[in-house]
């Protein structure tokens, strides 16, 4: 068997020790893992910034609150996958601010605190929910970005360590001899960095663009908080 045989990746994957083996494969089944949860949340991150753009441009345009919460409240019964999360965040805060508001009476008179307070506690809690589903899955991705280079090159020191134990039966070492066990345990690692690297830089980037949309779901919690407090008045 010439040399380039021997250090071809299948032939060096496939005489790998079983510790080797193990490790190789225990990192293909991250990355597989890592690069479906990187595929999901681009989408799903693309599909909460159009959603988010969309009903921004309905809600400044100057329309009747009402009218939009009955069609944010309709959209949700109807196809609740198709609205947005800012639209749910709006429809939280109406739906108390209502309900509050009702709860008083006609002839009573309307507590303003007890309406701002409740309309916004409600907003913050869809808020969270909003933000635990924009976050999900992003701990494994990190987890895969710091972990898998050290599990790769844990599998890496222990072909190293099997090759030199090799040696021990060799009168005279050559590099041929070395060079495929060497090989072997290298492989674990440049794995390690195939699973590594793009989970960081995927979860850099979404980290960034979950922290802007954040800010604008806070920002319009702020402003809607304003209207209500007028429409309170």
């Amino acid at each position: 068997m010439t040399v380039t045989q021997d250090l071809s990746f299948f032939h060096l994957i496939t005489n790998a020790s079983i510790i080797v083996q193990l490790v190789m494969a225990l990192l293909l089944a991250v990355s597989v893992i890592s690069w479906t949860y990187i595929f999901r949340k681009m989408f799903a991150i693309r599909t909460a910034q159009a959603q988010t753009e969309e009903f921004e441009s309905i809600f400044w345009s100057g329309g009747n609150l009402n009218i939009l919460y009955e069609d944010a409240a309709l959209n949700r019964r109807e196809s609740a996958g198709n609205t947005g999360a800012l639209e749910r965040i709006f429809e939280s805060g109406m739906a108390e601010f209502h309900k509050i508001k009702t709860s008083f009476g006609a002839k009573d008179e309307v507590d303003t605190t007890a309406l701002l307070d409740g309309a916004r506690r409600a907003m913050r809690a869809a808020y969270q929910r909003e933000m635990d589903a924009l976050e999900s899955h992003l701990a494994f991705l990190a987890s895969v970005g710091s972990v898998s280079p050290y599990v790769g090159l844990l599998g890496t020191v222990w072909g190293i360590m099997n090759a030199f134990r090799g040696l021990a039966n060799v009168q005279q070492a050559t590099l041929a001899a070395v060079a495929p066990g060497i090989a072997e345990a290298l492989i674990a690692t440049a794995i390690g960095l195939f699973a590594a690297i793009p989970a960081v830089v995927a979860y850099n980037r979404y980290s960034h663009d979950i922290d802007r949309l954040a800010i604008r779901f806070e920002s319009f919690i702020e402003e809607f908080s304003n209207i209500l407090h007028r429409q309170a008045r």
